[in-house]
C-alpha cells in the first residue's frame, strides 16, 4: 500500500476513536457525538459569515452617510 493510504488509515482509525471515547465517557451514542460536531461546525461557519456580511453592510452604510465634503457647494 502507498504512503497516502497508510496515512489515511491512521487518521481514520485514531480520529474516529476520539468521538467514540467521548461518547462512552458521556454515556451517549457515537453517532450523536459526530452529528453534534458536524452541526456545530456548520453553525460556527455560518455565524461568522453572517457577522462578516453585517459588518460589510454597516461599513457601506457608514460610507453613504458620512461622506467628507470639501466645501459647502458639494451638497
Amino acid at each position: 500500500m502507498g504512503l497516502i493510504t497508510n496515512i489515511r488509515h491512521f487518521f481514520e482509525k485514531h480520529g474516529f476513536e476520539v468521538s467514540s471515547r467521548l461518547a462512552d465517557r458521556l454515556g451517549m451514542r457515537t453517532t450523536s457525538v459526530r452529528l453534534f460536531f458536524i452541526y456545530i461546525s456548520f453553525f460556527t461557519v455560518g455565524l461568522w459569515f453572517g457577522v462578516y456580511l453585517t459588518l460589510a453592510f454597516l461599513f457601506r452604510l457608514k460610507d453613504k452617510v458620512y461622506t467628507k465634503r470639501s466645501s459647502v457647494f458639494d451638497l
